[in-house]
């Protein structure tokens, strides 16, 4: 996908096709190629395709070089995301300075996190337009407008400068983290091969988000300024963007070759063109599809319309705890804003607990194609949600319920922080496979970038609109029903992969946008090597 259709929006989506013409695999499209071939639809243009091993093609470089350009991206997933949630602990500090008052039912502190998510659920629809300009400029340019709205927000006069510089910061990590997580595909072909780095990308995209309160606690808690929140975000923004400008490559394969045609044009002035060149929709067609049809899908199939509210809400949860722990603890165990932010250091672990269940799943996926009989020798689509149904009735469920009913002064901390270590755990499962199981049903019929799209918008508007209602719901409802609230609805939406496993099937069949398969027509998997 654009960028989104081939990275995640969260994250995977090489798997996009044809929405963005793009295809890459050494078959298609493989290494460099120095002189253009003629198999082209028009005589007057020259088409440029890889050769098989040229060095220069993505696919084609060491293990080494891969592993280190993944991992200043997936570093990048990481710090960035600290930009949403970090500024949660000090929201006392800050009613306080810029005299915000909250209510016994509301706390309009919450708004700098809602403006980060809105932001970023406007901004990630917008992500096709930049496929053309590959992955490091997009990402130097949209680092660097991130860098200049985090400094105002560390020098903010008044409430409304966070706002609204939280709005633009928060739309830039949104395109940030997608456009890294388009580098992945762009380097990994094959399913297997891309399965620990993509499920590194999730984990520390979630851990990220949740992780905010737990990395600038220690700020509050010894230096007792908030600005200084921002003001250490700046040092290390600031130090790695010179890495991210000397040393991260250019990922996307039809972005090289597409510089080399435009060489050869310059130089020679023969007709030199790569097929995305020749076959790219004007930008008024492209922004369309790239609005409009993430909102169509959403409401026109049931599937991912479930798939989207199921990865949504378990996202949100992360949102919500830096609200509810900080109520509940505060009035439990008479804590400071900072202890509650430590205390969100559970989530954090379960969530890592959570990512060896995913690649164990991915496991489980790959060798579902030695049984499959509707389409023998690929992966069954619904077998990438078994392990969901354990993440979501074991760790969602149950520790919403932990959660709820340890939340006693008369029990010890660390009672409720396992149910939030539980919830942690479901919810890395959840979402990782919500976006690999979205990508599956969607890729043979080239709608994989929108329908990923569709679920990270929604992700980001109910991670930015569930903590609102948190203040009414646990003052109302008390500690207890209202994380049992939360509970039955995970209960609720746990039921969705399991009618997705049992009439998977029949749902692909009955959509128009998807093929029975769920698979690409070249995705085939060598059952005898799983």
């Amino acid at each position: 996908m654009a960028d989104l259709e081939e990275g995640r929006g969260r994250k995977w989506l090489q798997q996009a096709s044809k929405e963005e013409v793009l295809d890459p695999s050494p078959q298609a499209a493989p290494a460099h190629s120095q002189s253009p071939s003629s198999h082209n639809k028009d005589d007057k243009i020259e088409i440029l395709e890889w050769t098989p091993n040229d060095a220069r093609n993505p696919y084609n470089w060491s293990s080494s070089r891969k592993w280190i350009t993944a991992a200043l991206t997936l570093f990048g997933t990481f710090v960035l995301t600290l930009n949403g949630t970090g500024i949660t602990i000090a929201a006392d500090e800050i009613s306080e300075e810029f005299h915000i008052i909250d209510t016994s039912t509301f706390s309009n502190t919450y708004w700098m996190v809602f403006s980060w998510n809105m932001g970023g659920a406007f901004f990630v629809l917008f992500l096709p337009l930049l496929e053309d300009f590959g992955v490091k400029r997009p990402y130097m340019l949209f680092y660097t407008l991130f860098f200049c709205m985090v400094i105002p927000q560390a020098l903010a006069q008044n409430y409304a400068t966070l706002i609204v510089t939280r709005i633009i910061s928060g739309g830039c990590t949104a395109v940030l983290a997608n456009t890294i997580a388009s580098a992945i595909p762009d380097l990994w072909e094959s399913d297997s091969a891309r399965s620990v780095p993509v499920g590194l990308y999730i984990l520390l995209y979630v851990v990220g988000n949740t992780a905010g309160p737990v990395v600038f606690s220690p700020v509050m808690q010894y230096i007792g300024n908030w600005r200084w929140i921002f003001y250490i975000q700046l040092i290390v923004y600031g130090a790695l963007a010179p890495v991210y400008l000397f040393f991260l490559p250019e990922t996307r394969g039809h972005t090289i070759l597409g510089n080399e045609a435009k060489r050869i044009r310059k130089e020679s002035g023969r007709p030199v063109y790569t097929v995305q060149q020749r076959d790219a929709l004007p930008i008024k067609e492209r922004l369309l599809k790239s609005v409009a049809r993430p909102l169509y899908l959403l409401f026109t199939e049931p599937v991912l319309l479930a798939s989207t509210v199921w990865s949504a809400f378990a996202l949100g949860l992360v949102f919500a705890f830096t609200q509810s722990t900080e109520q509940v603890f505060q009035e439990l165990y008479g804590w400071t804003a900072y202890q509650c932010g430590y205390v969100q250091a559970a989530v954090v672990i379960g969530e890592l607990l959570g990512w060896p269940i995913t690649l164990y799943g991915t496991n489980l996926y790959l060798k579902s194609a030695r049984r499959n009989r509707e389409d023998p020798g690929r992966p069954i689509p619904e077998a990438r949600l078994y392990v969901s149904v354990f993440g979501s009735f074991v760790g969602i469920t149950s520790g919403m319920f932990v959660y709820a009913w340890t939340s006693y002064p008369f029990l010890p901390w660390y009672a409720p922080a396992i149910g939030l270590a539980m919830v942690g755990f479901g919810i890395q499962i959840v979402v990782c496979v919500i976006a690999d199981y979205v990508v599956d049903l969607y890729a043979a019929s080239d709608f994989a970038g929108s329908a990923i799209a569709a679920v990270v918008v929604g992700e980001q508007i109910v991670a930015a609109a569930l903590p609102l209602a948190e203040a009414s719901m646990y003052t109302n409802l008390g500690f207890q029903w209202a994380s049992s609230l939360l509970g039955f609805i995970a209960l609720l939406l746990s039921l969705i992969p399991l009618v997705f496993i049992w009439q998977g099937r029949n749902l692909r069949e009955r959509s128009p946008f998807m093929k029975s398969n769920g698979m690409k027509s070249d995705d085939k998997v060598t059952v005898e090597k799983l």
